[in-house]
């Protein structure tokens, strides 16, 4: 009787069915060679728009080649935190290298791009200080905030009217209670090119407001390290602000340089403390030394060519204009931007209809040779979740031709997965 209960039993699934379309994860473009201009994706060969090869530095001969020589002679890695036998020549190289570069006293790199902002954030700032932070700061960053246990304001993206708000109402709270503004430390935390938006921070105004109300100003440069100004030295140098009026530079090698981890530059003082609070420096394996060696020759091959920047910077403002021209969707972003947003115009019910709609579209222009993504976001845990939409990233190996063959199979994909004569009298609506 138990054999024939047992054989009669189904057991309720641990997941429920889940629709294979229903998520990209579920169905990932594998790609089957290096991500330079042309990637292939599918078994498809595509123009490459997603990937964060802003200065086409990926697949570099004398990058390779330095990576291979350091390689045979060091091994992989130390499997050893820096404090731990994980130091290696060539990582005081890459640092040294990178303090010149940026014209700061000191650099300290991680393992690890992600880990490097949110380790920072919490060296610094602790439980009572207070971070005003733009409301569309990356994921990292908010990874940052969570760690610092810090009170958090956020303002309004890129909205300086707001953010004064909220620092003369700090200011008034401060006249109240002196004893407290004493011992309480304030910081100003945001992105040179923010990742969200593709917008530039307004970093004279933001200078401004640092001086006027005492603060500390952090700020992230993945983006715009290597792709602002004319040597490529971020926001500082596209503003022509001194680099000493900003408190700590952070910024990811895993984009502009084509290799792995990040960095921190800043006066000696700040970035010593570093290596004995940054989690992400005490805590984790150092970087293989053929990484640190790849940064080192990336940085060189940016200072003997300052044209790329001017190069990339071309390319970017060619594709702000090419892109605006297309009806179905808004582009968001500066013009000297290398990472762009295209929102639909017609708003849909919910965010998951529109992000199935857009992966739709996206993989219509792969299968005809543009590669593209959507913006992916963690929606449970982001503190604001922006609008779906797909993210278009520049590299200076474009041509104009090339963008404007791009801007064709997006208006094309377009076509095809959206219902043109109710999108128009919708938007007429």
């Amino acid at each position: 009787e138990k054999e024939e209960l047992i054989a009669d039993w189904t057991p309720k699934p641990l997941v429920d069915d889940v629709v294979q379309s229903h998520h990209p994860a579920l169905r990932p473009h594998i790609v089957s060679s290096k991500a330079g201009k042309f990637i292939e994706v599918d078994g498809q060969p595509c123009l490459n728009m997603a990937t964060h090869n802003y200065l086409g530095l990926q697949g570099n001969e004398d990058i390779e080649a330095s990576a291979i020589k350091t390689l045979k002679k060091y091994g992989v890695g130390s499997c050893g935190p820096r404090g731990f036998y994980g130091t290696v020549d060539v990582h005081l190289d890459l640092e040294e290298k990178l303090a010149q570069f940026m014209k700061m006293e000191e650099a300290v790199v991680y393992s690890y791009g992600f880990s490097t902002i949110a380790s920072a954030i919490p060296a610094y700032a602790k439980r009572g200080d207070i971070l005003f932070v733009d409301c569309k700061v990356n994921f990292a960053i908010q990874k940052g905030l969570d760690a610092s246990r810090s009170r958090i304001h956020y303002f309004k993206h890129n909205d300086m009217d707001d953010l004064e708000r909220l620092l003369k109402q700090q200011a008034e709270l401060d006249r109240k209670n002196p004893s407290k503004a004493q011992i309480t430390r304030r910081f100003l935390i945001v992105e040179g090119i923010y990742m969200n938006s593709g917008k530039i921070c307004p970093l004279p105004h933001l200078i401004q407001l640092k001086k006027k109300y005492k603060l500390r100003i952090f700020i992230d440069e993945n983006i715009s390290f290597g792709t602002l100004g004319k040597h490529g030295r971020g926001v500082s140098e596209y503003f022509n602000i001194p680099v000493d009026e900003i408190d700590l530079i952070v910024s990811s090698m895993e984009w502009a340089l084509a290799t792995i981890g990040g960095f921190c530059v800043g006066s000696s003082f700040i970035v010593e403390h570093q290596r004995l609070s940054g989690l992400g420096y005490c805590f984790s394996a150092s970087l293989p030394p053929l990484l640190a060696t790849a940064g080192t020759t990336a940085l060189s091959l940016m200072e003997k060519d300052p044209s790329m920047f001017e190069t990339l910077q071309t390319q970017c403002r060619y594709v702000q204009k090419a892109f605006s021209s297309l009806s179905e969707f808004n582009l968001e972003g500066d013009e000297d931007s290398p990472v762009k947003h295209l929102y639909l115009k017609n708003h849909y019910n919910n965010s998951e209809e529109e992000l199935i709609l857009l992966n739709k579209i996206v993989d219509n222009c792969i299968e005809n040779g543009l590669a593209l993504v959507t913006s992916a976001y963690l929606n449970d845990v982001e503190k604001f979740v922006p609008r779906e939409s797909i993210r278009l990233t520049v590299n200076r190996m474009l041509t104009a031709s090339e963008i404007d063959k791009a801007v064709i199979v997006l208006h094309d994909a377009c076509e095809k997965c959206l219902d043109i004569k109710n999108y128009e009298s919708s938007k007429d609506d």
